[in-house]
């Protein structure tokens, strides 16, 4: 497997995704794995990447609904097919477990769905919210499931301001020492994520996922 080799081939799946372009986007994840890319980089580098500029199209009036619709299509159905039989489960019973959710006016779960999906192969018991979660709705998954790990995300700037709302209500509720909180998102930086007083900040899902499993470590 030749590094080069296989970053071109993500680069070849990153455009394929943003152009909505099924079978270049098959045939490119296709082409990684024969060639024995890392299953959890052809994620990152070039489906995931390839959603971000799906974003950043409908960001800039280029793209409209029906084209975020066909995209989420095309990546949950490679995820299926080719990805998710592929990823490696974790044998060691559960780890923890995180409340995860999109916060407050920001109804993207692409990125979100993703964290999730990689915090379960990687033996993490997930209670999904959804998207559009309130600080409210927060509070109260915290009371009801007891998590090690809150999750949040946002694709806004205007929206990412929610997360500090949701720690605020966290310290109001006197639950803020109860519960880890991790931060991310396209906007989300980790100056941010210290600024807001959260735990971790995950730079994309692998990352994120690695942060839960740090946090835990610290916890016990």
């Amino acid at each position: 497997m030749s590094e080069g080799a296989c970053s071109r081939v993500f680069e070849k799946v990153s455009r394929a995704v943003a152009e909505l372009d099924y079978a270049g986007a098959e045939a490119g994840v296709a082409e990684a794995l024969g060639l024995g890319c890392d299953v959890y980089r052809l994620v990152e580098e070039g489906l995931r990447r390839g959603m971000v500029e799906v974003g950043a199209r409908f960001e800039r009036g280029e793209y409209f609904l029906p084209e975020l619709v066909e995209a989420g299509e095309l990546f949950n159905s490679l995820m299926e097919r080719y990805v998710l039989p592929r990823l490696s489960t974790h044998a060691g019973g559960r780890r923890g477990l995180v409340v995860i959710g999109t916060v407050r006016g920001d109804i993207h779960d692409i990125g979100k769905n993703l964290v999730a999906l990689m915090l379960r192969v990687n033996g993490f018991e997930v209670v999904d919210l959804g998207v559009d979660v309130s600080p409210e709705r927060f509070v109260e998954a915290v009371k009801k499931y007891r998590p090690d790990i809150l999750g949040m995300s946002a694709l806004l700037t205007t929206t990412m301001l929610e997360m500090r709302n949701v720690i605020d209500a966290l310290k109001s509720a006197g639950l803020r020492d109860k519960v880890k909180v991790i931060v991310g998102g396209a906007p989300v930086t980790e100056e941010f994520a210290r600024e807001i007083g959260a735990d971790a900040y995950g730079r994309d899902a692998v990352d994120a996922v690695e942060k839960c499993i740090r946090l835990l470590e610290k916890h016990t």
